[in-house]
């Protein structure tokens, strides 16, 4: 979902400049595929989810029309998770370099996904990692670390990893303040030191593996938590994947109140616990700020995306919508880190991404009405300055709505988003 190991939510590859846009979509039903990738030939292969459960699907690049379809796992709705808000399993997954895809299932297992002629999508392995963990909880998110050992991380705060040679796991309990859960709502990140990075909803993690090729705890910073889960969030805490940045820093956003603040570290290993906090900068509106979506990465900044109000599809029914803003944030070696800009735009729920290629961040836009009307927007913000570079509507109702799905960025440059019906590709005309 954040297009490599540093979640930088940031392409090389040159996106639309808003030349005679084409718009393409298709829809499969009440079913939203969030996490997407491109495998070897430029395919999509996805993982959607919808009210039923979670299939894999390889789909057309350009026409968006299926190819192959695996179901991976059926929603237990008997359990009272709500369908829009609920990540466990089915939600993140990553795609090697011989196109096989390691993917978080609702049953506990991480499934090796492999394409065949046809093309048809097969398992080949299933690995049962929740096996001795408590009985209620659940996959959240899966990484490949620099040496290609797959961590595994679960809802209640366990870090693990699996060995797919033999089948065996390897699983460190992260640390719980005063017998609460840390809990984990959002994927996480790793760099080419060995360390991977996580954030719980009470503190932010880099893990390195130790004695015997088992996961351990390198250090743990705390950051505040706020009072409460503001509304857009779907915990009290960090709702950010931390975003890596070169060789040494680590950013993500609190859920501070009275204004969330993004804070950034230096991940290094052998730095002293007191040095780590590299700065803290306040963003977003007093009382009306927060973020659900990882922070996107432009050389040494930032940007942040306000969620503040999101709530599910309702909220955004009959012309209403939620809070504006949108900032980045610059990282700046001396410790004085500033916000650059503010932007106006308001994107309800979009994972937004940077294009280095032409200098644009993509956000998925949803101003108030007109009157009782929902009008979608695909929408290019210069980096540089903030400015609104050109917004193209994409659809009118509830079914253009992406509800927490990311923007991506296809090799060719085209942008894709995901609905809750389908998904949406944007392109530049002849």
């Amino acid at each position: 979902m954040h297009n490599d190991p540093y979640s930088s939510d940031a392409y090389t590859v040159s996106g639309p400049l808003g030349r005679n846009l084409q718009v393409t979509s298709a829809s499969y039903g009440v079913r939203e595929c969030a996490t997407i990738t491109f495998d070897s030939k430029g395919r999509i292969e996805a993982l959607c989810g919808g009210l039923e459960g979670f299939v894999m699907m390889l789909i057309h690049p350009t026409t968006l029309q299926p190819l192959a379809e695996l179901p991976v796992s059926r929603r237990n709705l008997l359990n009272g998770a709500n369908p829009f808000t609920d990540i466990c399993g089915g939600t993140y997954f990553y795609l090697d370099e011989r196109d096989r895809a390691l993917v978080t299932t609702i049953s506990g297992e991480l499934w090796e996904v492999v394409q065949r002629p046809g093309p048809r999508l097969a398992v080949t392995r299933k690995y049962p990692v929740l096996r001795g963990l408590p009985a209620d909880d659940c996959l959240v998110a899966v990484t490949p670390d620099a040496r290609g050992r797959d961590w595994f991380f679960t809802q209640q705060g366990y870090a693990g990893i699996l060995d797919r040679r033999t089948g065996r796991t390897s699983v460190v309990r992260l640390k719980r303040p005063k017998g609460r859960v840390e809990g984990i709502f959002n994927s996480v990140s790793a760099d080419e030191t060995g360390g991977v990075y996580a954030v719980t909803t009470h503190a932010t993690y880099r893990l390195d593996v130790g004695p015997k090729g088992r996961p351990r705890i390198t250090y743990r910073l705390p950051y505040d938590r706020g009072s409460r889960t503001k509304p857009g969030m779907l915990s009290q805490g960090s709702g950010t994947t931390p975003t890596l940045i070169g060789k040494r820093w680590l950013v993500i956003a609190d859920n501070a109140d009275p204004r969330t603040r993004v804070l950034a570290y230096d991940r290094r290993r052998g730095i002293r616990k007191r040095d780590r906090l590299h700065c803290t900068v306040p963003v977003l509106p007093r009382g009306r700020g927060t973020t659900e979506n990882s922070l996107v990465a432009a050389g040494r900044s930032v940007m942040i995306e306000n969620n503040y109000g999101y709530e599910g599809p309702q909220t955004t029914l009959l012309g209403r919508t939620t809070t504006p803003g949108f900032e980045r944030v610059l990282v700046r070696p001396n410790g004085r880190c500033r916000v650059a800009w503010r932007s106006t735009e308001v994107a309800p729920s979009s994972v937004p991404k940077a294009s280095l290629g032409n200098g644009l961040v993509y956000a998925y836009t949803k101003p108030a009405g007109p009157g009782a009307t929902d009008r979608w927007y695909f929408t290019a913000i210069d980096i540089r300055t903030g400015k609104t570079r050109w917004s193209r509507l994409t659809g009118t109702g509830i079914q253009w709505n992406n509800h927490y799905a990311s923007i991506y960025l296809g090799p060719d440059g085209a942008a894709y988003v995901a609905t809750i019906t389908g998904l949406i590709r944007i392109a530049d005309g002849r």
